[in-house]
């Protein structure tokens, strides 16, 4: 079962890996997501998976379903920023004329590589900014993104790298994945334990207003908090020791742990789409919404800055836990 098949989504080809525990399936050419992962031991999907009625809308806000990709995550203010003495302007896409969820949408990405073993199997794929005119447009500097994806028994790892293909001037840059957990209308049965130390302060256009607030109620994150009752659109804070792992756990000992490279992201954002019912999403971010704008302190944002030439690993993963039965 340790395999690589082809299938079809919306007309599009798709890559699924199998292991026992396992199936993962990916759209490389639109946007490179993670679009399911079912569960075969208990016959389950895990993600919002998108049907294939759902293309349209899938088209235009892509970052609804699966485990999107997104360079950078969350909202900019007006789209606009500076780094070093130069100038951005990103696409004005939400309320207020601000900018969310980044530039990378439906992009086609190229396979590049499969590779089965005794020990699971992975996908390579491969995109390049300087092949999309509306993304050189916005932040104009020529880079190169391979994603593998490694399904080994009951773990997917995720590792992005990045590429700066030299040429220019630094960069700021930033990644998030927003990653969309089944509840199954059962939010009851359902806690999560995530270790932070605070809240970011946002505004009325939920934009961090570069202060931080105690966690108050919210602390409960800290020791497993039952999702019965949550409303989250939440950007929080993870200490300087504390690890960057999130603990989803269905009352019956079943669930997921999902963690992140805790050299590059600093972040977590929590998004329920109104109270609690169908879905979690578990955001890791390296950096803070509106970083460039907030403050120039990296320790506080997490912006990355990428010189000519530099390539960066970001990784990710995510592992099923099962009950002892």
């Amino acid at each position: 079962m340790k395999q690589v098949t082809k299938g079809q989504w919306g007309g599009f080809d798709t890559y699924i890996l199998h292991s026992r525990e396992l199936e993962v399936t990916l759209l490389p050419r639109l946007g490179n997501s993670v679009i399911s992962l079912w569960d075969r031991k208990e016959n389950r999907q895990i993600l919002r998976r998108p049907d294939e009625s759902d293309q349209a809308f899938f088209m235009q806000k892509p970052y609804h379903f699966g485990i999107p990709l997104l360079i950078p995550p969350g909202r900019i203010r007006k789209g606009q920023f500076q780094f070093e003495g130069v100038s951005y302007q990103f696409d004005q896409n939400t309320a207020g004329n601000n900018h969310i969820h980044g530039l990378h949408r439906t992009q086609s990405w190229c396979v590049s590589d499969i590779e089965e073993d005794e020990e699971g199997c992975a996908v390579t794929t491969e995109f390049r900014t300087a092949d999309d005119p509306r993304w050189m447009e916005q932040f104009p500097v020529s880079l190169k993104f391979e994603m593998t994806f490694r399904l080994q028994d009951a773990r997917l790892k995720q590792v992005l790298k990045v590429t700066h293909l030299g040429g220019g001037h630094r960069i700021p840059f930033g990644i998030g994945y927003h990653t969309w957990f089944m509840i199954d209308g059962q939010p009851e049965r359902w806690n999560l334990k995530l270790p932070v130390e605070s809240i970011y302060e946002l505004n009325d256009e939920l934009l961090p207003s570069g202060n931080v607030i105690d966690l108050g109620p919210l602390d409960a994150l800290n020791e497993g908090m039952n999702l019965q009752g949550t409303d989250f659109d939440t950007a929080l804070r993870i200490g300087a020791k504390q690890p960057v792992e999130a603990l989803l756990l269905r009352d019956d000992g079943y669930g997921l742990r999902y963690s992140a490279d805790e050299n590059l992201f600093r972040h977590w954002v929590l998004y329920t789409k109104g109270p609690a019912d169908q879905f979690l999403c578990v955001e890791p971010y390296t950096w803070l919404p509106d970083a460039p704008n907030i403050s120039d302190d990296s320790s506080f944002t997490g912006l990355l800055v990428l010189e000519p030439g530099q390539s960066l690993d970001l990784s990710t993963s995510l592992e099923m836990i099962y009950p002892e039965r």
